[in-house]
């Protein structure tokens, strides 16, 4: 049922070192609810599925510049260019454009 979104909390856990816990904190779910979506018993809302899509797109950005260990840290820090907003929060609400545009200035070389 599950597949593709066991593949994807795979990702987020190879390439951006975020655990359940991460996971269902920015889900708001239990962490027996992001298990149940590893082991394919259980989808996410839609809209949640919207949310872990984004995630997993940032990781994989961040994943060009970053260890895991590093991506993780990273998502949960506050930054001066996102107003002192943690790039995790903004994420959970549907912000991750202005994630993704922090990170674009990572590639560009221009983040500060």
């Amino acid at each position: 049922m599950g597949i593709g979104m066991a593949t994807v909390l795979d990702t987020l856990k190879q390439q951006g070192g975020l655990r359940g816990a991460d996971v269902a904190n920015i889900a708001a779910v239990s962490p027996a609810t992001v298990s149940r979506w590893t082991s394919g018993k259980a989808l996410p809302h839609p809209k949640m599925q919207l949310v872990i899509s984004d995630l997993r797109y940032v990781v994989d950005r961040l994943a060009e510049f970053y260890t895991p260990e590093e991506t993780r840290l990273w998502l949960y820090a506050r930054h001066r260019l996102l107003d002192g907003k943690r790039p995790i929060d903004l994420i959970q609400t549907g912000h991750a454009e202005d994630v993704l545009a922090v990170i674009e200035s990572l590639d560009q070389g221009t983040y500060t």
